[in-house]
């Protein structure tokens, strides 16, 4: 007997994208504009590159993100949000929302 396969979800879908490591760190940094890989790391701080290059390429493939490459001497290469990745900055506001109701700033 064959194996269905489980329905789409969309919320599952969402939250299994938005939940990888680094994935909102880069959207919110693209919120700003566009940047450059080694730009877009400073932005984000502390992931290393072969992980936001698996991102950044996971997110282009989504369409949420846009790569343009400027020039192929010296490499360079810009990415900015697509119409769909800037539809993410409500769901960023909702969470900073959250945030400054209910978490306490730590005490340092």
């Amino acid at each position: 007997m064959a194996e269905r396969e489980p329905a789409f979800c969309p919320v599952y879908a969402a939250l299994n994208l938005l939940q990888e490591k680094w994935t909102l760190h880069i959207i919110r940094a693209l919120l700003e504009g566009p940047k450059g890989f080694n730009e877009l790391s400073r932005a984000i701080g502390g992931v290393n590159p072969a992980t936001l290059s698996q991102r950044l390429e996971h997110l282009v493939d989504l369409g949420v993100v846009e790569k343009k490459v400027e020039s192929f001497m010296p490499p360079r290469t810009r990415y900015g949000l697509t119409e769909a990745g800037r539809e993410l900055e409500a769901v960023i506001a909702a969470i900073d929302r959250w945030a400054r109701r209910n978490l306490k700033v730590p005490v340092g």
